[in-house]
C-alpha cells in the first residue's frame, strides 16, 4: 500500500532505527509498502526509501537496483572504495531525497562498496554495488542512522541547489529548508 512519505522536519528522520530481529508478516508488509511506494514516486522519481520515511524506525529500505526494486533489510557496508562518483563528463552527481523534495546538493560518495544484509526471504546477501546504485545504498544506509542528505552537505560546505517552479536551479541558503 502506497504511504505518505514524511518531511524533512518529522523527528522520526533524526533516530537511528532499530535491526529487524525476525522477518515476520509486519516486516513483510513493510517492504510491500516501501516498494509500492517508491514505485509511485514519479515526480520526483524515487530511486531509494528508508523505513524511517514512511514513520517506521526499523532498518528496512527499497531501492531500485536495475529494472527490480530490492529489499535491503539490516544492511552493513562491509567495504568501501575511496573514488568519488561522477558523471559521465566529470560533474558531482547531485543528489537528492524524496523528503526534501526540489532540494539537491553534489555530494561526493564512494563509487563502489560491498554490503551484506538480509533479503526478504531472510536470505543471508553479500553484493558489490558501484555507480549510482552506491550512492542509493550509502543515502538510505544515513537515513537508518538518523542522517539527511543535507547534513552531509553542510559538513562537506558544499552548495544546496533548489529547482524552482521555472525548471531552473538556484543555489539556496540551508535556512530555507
Amino acid at each position: 500500500m502506497i504511504q505518505k512519505i514524511v518531511p524533512a522536519d518529522d523527528p522520526v528522520l533524526r533516530k537511528k532505527s532499530k535491526p529487524v530481529k525476525k522477518i515476520d508478516k509486519r516486516i513483510l508488509k513493510l517492504v510491500q509498502d516501501l516498494k509500492d511506494t517508491l514505485v509511485a514516486q514519479k515526480d520526483p522519481t524515487g530511486v531509494g526509501l528508508a523505513a524511517c520515511q514512511i514513520g517506521k524506525n526499523v532498518r528496512v529500505f527499497a531501492m531500485r537496483d536495475g529494472d527490480r526494486v530490492r529489499a535491503i533489510i539490516n544492511p552493513q557496508i562491509l567495504k568501501k572504495s575511496d573514488n568519488r562518483q561522477l558523471t559521465t563528463d566529470n560533474r558531482e552527481i547531485l543528489e537528492g531525497c524524496l523528503s526534501i523534495i526540489d532540494y539537491y546538493g553534489p555530494l561526493n560518495r564512494p563509487q563502489k562498496l560491498t554490503l551484506k544484509y538480509l533479503n526478504e526471504k531472510g536470505e543471508k546477501k553479500t553484493k558489490i554495488f558501484k555507480g549510482f546504485p552506491a550512492q542509493i545504498v550509502q543515502h538510505e544506509i544515513d537515513h537508518l542512522n538518523g542522517i539527511l542528505f543535507t547534513d552531509k552537505l553542510l559538513e562537506a560546505k558544499e552548495p544546496l541547489y533548489k529547482y524552482n517552479k521555472d525548471k531552473e536551479w538556484e543555489e539556496v541558503d540551508f535556512g530555507n529548508l
